[in-house]
């Protein structure tokens, strides 16, 4: 074998494959090979050494009294010429020496190398990117069909499926877009990443890259809700009592909600304060529709709210969104009354009612993210 080979086995070795996988798989094609090429059917041995970069073929002939196929076997007699030695039962070991199997023998063993060295490029792109599962990463959108838009992200193309692509977004080669790796599989063909636009894990990835609290641990976001490309809510609180978790993800003057507002294309986030207390987790949820009263059925995990009048239509949202969001939010089915029906129906005492928002404007950092009057 030549100097190149010998070096391309010490590259494999350095990736990880072990010399012993390496020479097992070298000798069983150049078997297959001597087999192929010179239409054997005799047991033969390869002798491998990686170092000195020497290969030498030996058939191999069981020892036997009656010779029934002499390319497997060899008679006593026979034998014994070679060394007195052998028995019934022994093996005899001949080194053959084929014409042109030095060439044929290269050349498979090239194969091999180029194969395992297939498997080991793609054995390491599996594992740097499986570690990196329900992560966000920067990509460069390379091309597109009909279903599918592959998007590069370092040594591999990522599927990003139509299913999962957020819907309106426009996509063109080179655009740079941020994406969320859902899930890494192995293939024939390699290993293959998947991502998404739409999970609500990317969500919270770029709000950990945007909110120092929320990387450092300070602000939790508990739960998220969304409908991708239209509008999301997501639920924080604060593990320590002197920070605002939902002022944290706002910013000032709205920059950290924004910048992930810019990164989704406009879609519409609201932030609220989660609470242990379902009466003020589903009435913050319902945001920015004002609450009057949250009456809990812990048996069924249903809340009846009720809500003044001119806020029906913002509390139920455009085709029920954000008390559909807000169910998914707070994992609490939601029923949603206005005060007069509430009234009449003799299912709101506003006496006895728990009042849980009261002011008449939200503050000036939500910036009016996300009527539904809009």
């Amino acid at each position: 074998m030549g100097k190149e080979l010998v070096g391309a086995l010490k590259a494999l070795e350095e990736k990880g494959i072990s010399r012993e996988i390496i020479v097992d798989a070298i000798e069983a094609a150049l078997i297959n090979a001597y087999k192929k090429n010179y239409d054997q059917a005799a047991n033969v041995r390869v002798d491998l050494n990686l170092d000195r970069g020497t290969m030498h073929l030996f058939s191999r002939k069981d020892v036997v009294e009656e010779v029934e196929d002499e390319r497997l076997q060899i008679s006593l007699e026979d034998a014994q010429v070679i060394n007195p030695s052998y028995e019934i039962g022994d093996v005899v070991e001949e080194e053959e020496v084929p014409r042109d199997f030095g060439r044929i023998a290269a050349t498979t063993a090239k194969q091999i190398v180029t194969q395992r060295f297939r498997e080991a490029e793609r054995g390491l792109i599996y594992e740097e990117y499986v570690d990196r599962a329900d992560d966000i990463i920067n990509g460069i959108v390379e091309r597109l069909d009909p279903r599918n838009i592959y998007v590069g992200i370092g040594k591999i193309e990522a599927v990003l499926p139509q299913n999962e692509q957020i819907p309106g977004e426009v996509y063109n080669p080179h655009d740079r877009i941020k994406v969320y790796i859902t899930k890494v599989e192995r293939s024939s063909k390699g290993p293959q990443v998947f991502v998404s636009r739409t999970h609500p894990g990317l969500l919270r990835r770029l709000f950990e890259l945007e909110v120092p609290e929320i990387f450092e641990g300070t602000v939790e976001i508990k739960s998220i809700a969304r409908e991708a490309g239209d509008r999301s809510k997501i639920s924080v609180v604060a593990n320590k009592e002197e920070v605002d978790p939902v002022g944290s993800c706002v910013g000032s003057k709205g920059a950290r909600v924004q910048a992930v507002v810019n990164e989704l294309h406009g879609e519409k986030i609201d932030i609220v304060e989660w609470s242990e207390d379902p009466v003020e987790f589903v009435a913050n949820a319902l945001s920015p529709s004002k609450v009057l009263d949250v009456q809990v059925n812990e048996e069924e995990k249903s809340t009846l709210v009720v809500v003044p009048d001119y806020q029906l239509s913002l509390a139920i949202g455009k085709r029920g969104q954000n008390a559909r969001l807000a169910a998914k939010l707070t994992g609490w089915k939601i029923d949603i009354k206005s005060e007069t029906d509430a009234l009449e129906q003799g299912l709101y005492d506003p006496a006895n009612a728990r009042i849980v928002i009261v002011e008449e404007e939200q503050p000036a950092e939500n910036i009016d993210l996300y009527s539904d009057e809009d």
